[in-house]
């Protein structure tokens, strides 16, 4: 297939449509749940009240504001892929936002800005009845006639374009991670599916051994090692292909698979952990310099040791508890002195290059036999 043909097909898979609206509208369609923004996704909303003044500043001064996108669903409402920060800094203005974050946020109370310093302490209605604090029915009306290119990924679009939209206007920012994404994504497409994966990424043992900070976890840094031990089990690696490619391609493939075994699947994961968790503990993923074990996590040996034991439970199963934590410490450490890990696991080896290599090695690696 020729380039041209690659693009024609591909554009057959997404169909689109958009026109600009008031904020007034955009309003009135999140208030009747025509709108609507999914709770994984709000709980993104992350702009501070400076931030969310200077886009009010931009609303009354007339600053062009970029376009939104929603995917129109089936049955004609649109859910919210691009434009959750500005959107919901509306919403809290105008105090309709809902959900967990609105109840955390409260009011919005703007802040003074270098054009409009008169907009400190400014809020939509007044705190009390009197007050001066509101922005007053002319600036009110100016707003909601503000006007917002809405653009609209139409319902008989391809499955895989909504994804695919999402994930290219939400990661090209500091705001959201590549995993926060996923999440956001996987709700919309099997919300069981997400729900599992986060609970999975929750058992202590896991944790534990991955050694998670405060700042990884709320990053979803634990979602994405759960979905990469899910990937690696379940959805072949193409060599080449970009590492969150391939995790954008296997969470779609396994959220979409009615045949997924979601409980033994469980079992392997939690087995797997509390292998690495008795033998390891926190040290189950970290350098082993010929003397200690320490320095951060290592995904190279995420890889290798997670995967390869979770191929070896039957004959690791077979083993009594101290025979096994001492061959999989052993391992642990000797994984150091194997040529096909230290060459492929450097700093200086792409993600590409590490998977193609390690992956097919991590069960012959971690076998009870090698």
């Amino acid at each position: 297939m020729s380039l041209l043909e690659e693009v024609e097909k591909s554009r057959k898979k997404v169909v689109t449509d958009g026109y600009d609206m008031s904020i007034g509208e955009l309003v009135n369609l999140y208030k009747d749940d025509e709108l609507i923004i999914d709770p994984v996704f709000q709980r993104l909303f992350r702009w501070d009240d400076e931030r969310k003044s200077r886009f009010v500043e931009s609303i009354l001064l007339g600053i062009p504001i970029p376009s939104v996108f929603v995917h129109q669903k089936e049955d004609g409402v649109w859910e919210l892929v691009d434009g959750l920060q500005r959107l919901s800094t509306i919403f809290q203005l105008v105090g309709i936002l809902k959900g967990e974050r609105a109840a955390e946020l409260g009011t919005l109370v703007l802040n003074g800005t270098k054009l409009l310093p008169g907009l400190d302490g400014r809020r939509w209605e007044p705190s009390v009845e009197g007050a001066e604090d509101g922005l007053g029915q002319a600036l009110q009306v100016f707003i909601k006639r503000a006007r917002l290119r809405v653009e609209i990924l139409k319902s008989e679009s391809d499955l895989d374009a909504k994804f695919e939209l999402f994930q290219r206007l939400n990661t090209g920012g500091a705001a959201l991670s590549a995993q926060e994404v996923r999440n956001s994504m996987a709700v919309s497409m099997n919300n069981t599916f997400y729900q599992w994966l986060v609970s999975i990424s929750e058992y202590p043992a896991f944790l534990n051994t991955t050694n998670q900070t405060a700042t990884k976890l709320d990053s979803q840094v634990g979602v994405e090692l759960a979905l990469r031990f899910l990937a690696f089990r379940n959805v072949e690696y193409k060599n080449g292909l970009d590492v969150h490619e391939y995790l954008d391609t296997a969470l779609v493939s396994v959220a979409r698979n009615s045949e997924f075994d979601f409980e033994e699947e469980r079992l392997t994961f939690e087995r797997t952990f509390d292998f690495l968790d008795s033998a390891l503990g926190k040290n189950a993923f970290k350098r082993w310099n010929g003397a200690n074990f320490g320095g951060m996590f290592l995904m190279s040996l995420f890889e290798v040791m997670a995967i390869g034991v979770s191929r070896n439970l039957d004959a690791l199963g077979k083993m009594d508890e101290g025979a096994r934590n001492n061959f999989l410490l052993e391992r642990a450490k000797s994984l150091w002195q194997e040529s096909t890990f230290t060459v492929n696991s450097g700093a200086g080896v792409r993600g590409t290059t590490r998977l193609a290599k390690l992956l097919p090695e991590a069960q012959a690696l971690t076998a009870p036999t090698a």
